[in-house]
């Protein structure tokens, strides 16, 4: 194995009883408080909220995920219709009323697990935020290349990130660690399909997909709500690497989705993509054996059909890479009139934890600089806060009167431009899984989907990992991957079997890392000092 140090030196002190920072136990560690089981979650969630506002301040300056990125300002054109019919029918989001209209847009697309400067061929999902400056304000799509996630419920999401990321004593990322906190949540299986096939590795920014991940809703004029998933599209098609592709690349270039990118805006071959999205009425639909709320899962086109809402365009690269791709911060809560929340547990968890994370790492007043800042003017009585720049403190309102109610004068609400969305909720506060899982349907059906390179690729890089894990993570694994499917099973077994007595592994899906270490080196020259 790669990672060569003893594992067993620290069980003489294992302390298995899981307690929060107050030293109170873990009673549930895999479910937020919701009103019940899939119901909207609610604040007093003080496990969830202390978990999840400590993971968020885990680093500076640097994104705790999303770190290594590259953007490009442009514009969004609607069609005014959903499909063939008006837009208007489900939204009253002015973004998608009329047909033409140009949105400016800036997009920061990422990879998730690694640092800020890492190759961007690593297996990886790739982040795809679209920050749009709408005339209503700021509204941001934020989500990944892949259309699902890995887990459901936002309190497990730093174990999730704690998994994939480096080894907190030998700071290298190990395949082990990853496979052991999967093995335990068989609802990533869907998306471990995806990852560990050529999907988990675009082959650029330009050729790979967007997606929201998570189920948000409309709202027309009446407050009528539908569900509604987002997908971005490539007009340049879709580009995926199979492992030795990748590996092959990054010995020449580690910066090349990066430069591709920032070079055909440049050239004037500017990239397109067209947002889809699929729509379902605002119910529970016993009919489907998964939840609609799920970010584990696809809705399927033959039941949901992709409609085209409009395309976006990107045709300027950044003026400078700190101001506006490092400093761009988005947020799941960002939301403009005509477009909600649905009670997907997950993007509830990530609407809190987004912005909250965007305060500590740039700033209270990250909204002030100019790539986060609204195109329209914004009048508010929030103030003050480290980095507070401006120069209009009183604006059109007495300098005075900071509050709001106020008999004297000062700011007024404004009238709501549609009827409220008014989502009747009831139930017993619970911690409890959603009851429709279905872990392995879905995984199943995407391994049988995949073309024949594509499952060689899935199959080789998932064994190149888990044969150095332990026995009882890889018989676990096995055990999962034949819920899926019976050949997706037999085919990891089978490979791991014939891998038993031959090399090492890397961390996700390299073989042969340990051998790297080695020969670096017998291969070093030695040189006199100076």
């Amino acid at each position: 194995m790669c990672i060569m140090y003893d594992k067993n030196k620290y069980q003489h002190e294992k302390k298995e009883n899981l307690t929060n920072r107050q030293g109170h136990p873990v009673t549930d560690n895999q479910n937020t408080r919701t009103v019940g089981n899939r119901g909207p979650t609610t604040l007093e969630n003080y496990d969830f909220l202390e978990k999840i506002s400590h993971f968020d301040r885990e680093k500076i300056p640097e994104r705790i995920v999303h770190a290594r990125g590259a953007g490009a300002h442009g514009y969004f054109e609607s069609y005014g219709t959903v499909g063939n019919e008006p837009a208007s029918k489900y939204t009253r989001a002015k973004v998608f009323q009329e047909k033409g209209k140009q949105t400016p847009v800036f997009v920061r697309f990422s990879t998730v697990n690694h640092g800020k400067h890492s190759p961007e061929t690593l297996r990886d999902p790739r982040g795809f935020a679209v920050k749009f400056y709408t005339e209503d304000g700021i509204w941001d799509l934020v989500g990944n290349n892949l259309k699902i996630f890995f887990i459901r419920d936002p309190i497990k999401f730093p174990d999730f990130v704690h998994a994939f990321q480096p080894d907190p004593v030998t700071n290298i990322q190990d395949g082990e660690r990853i496979f052991d906190f999967i093995s335990q949540s068989p609802e990533a299986m869907h998306m471990i399909t995806f990852l560990f096939s050529p999907w988990g590795i675009p082959a650029g920014y330009r050729h790979m997909q967007g997606s929201g991940v998570n189920t948000y809703k409309w709202v027309n004029e009446e407050g009528e709500s539908v569900l509604v998933k987002y997908h971005w599209e490539p007009k340049q098609g879709i580009k995926n690497l199979a492992q030795d592709e990748a590996d092959h690349i990054q010995g020449k270039n580690f910066n090349h989705a990066t430069q591709d990118l920032f070079e055909a805006i440049d050239e004037g071959d500017y990239p397109e993509w067209e947002l889809y999205v699929q729509i379902m009425s605002d119910e529970e639909h016993a009919e489907l054996d998964f939840d609609p709320l799920d970010p584990t899962k696809l809705w399927y086109k033959d039941q949901f059909p992709w409609l085209p809402v409009g395309k976006m365009v990107l045709n300027k690269n950044p003026d400078h890479y700190f101001a506006e791709v490092e400093q761009a911060a988005f947020g799941t809560g960002v939301l403009v009139d005509g477009l909600d929340f649905s009670d997907d547990k997950l993007l509830q968890g990530r609407t809190f934890s987004y912005s909250d994370t965007q305060r500590y790492r740039v700033g209270t007043n990250y909204l002030q600089l100019p790539i986060n800042k609204p195109r329209k003017e914004t009048v508010t009585n929030q103030q003050k806060g480290q980095m507070d720049y401006r120069t209009d403190y009183a604006g059109p309102r007495n300098p005075h009167i900071n509050y709001e109610p106020s008999f004297i004068e000062g700011l007024k609400e404004q009238h709501n431009p549609g009827t409220e969305h008014e989502p009747y909720v009831s139930g017993r506060l619970k911690r409890e899984s959603i009851k429709r899982t279905n872990n392995f349907g879905q995984a199943g059906e995407t391994y049988r989907r995949l073309s024949d390179w594509e499952q060689n690729d899935l199959i080789n890089n998932l064994v190149t990992t888990l044969k150095t894990c332990h026995s009882g993570i890889q018989e676990q694994m096995i055990t999962l991957f034949h819920e899926c499917d019976e050949e997706y099973g037999k085919r990891v077994a089978e490979g791991l079997k014939m891998a038993e007595e031959s090399g090492s592994s890397g961390p996700i899906a390299t073989d042969d890392s340990e051998e790297a270490v080695m020969e670096a080196e017998k291969a070093g020259h030695v040189s006199d000092p100076y």
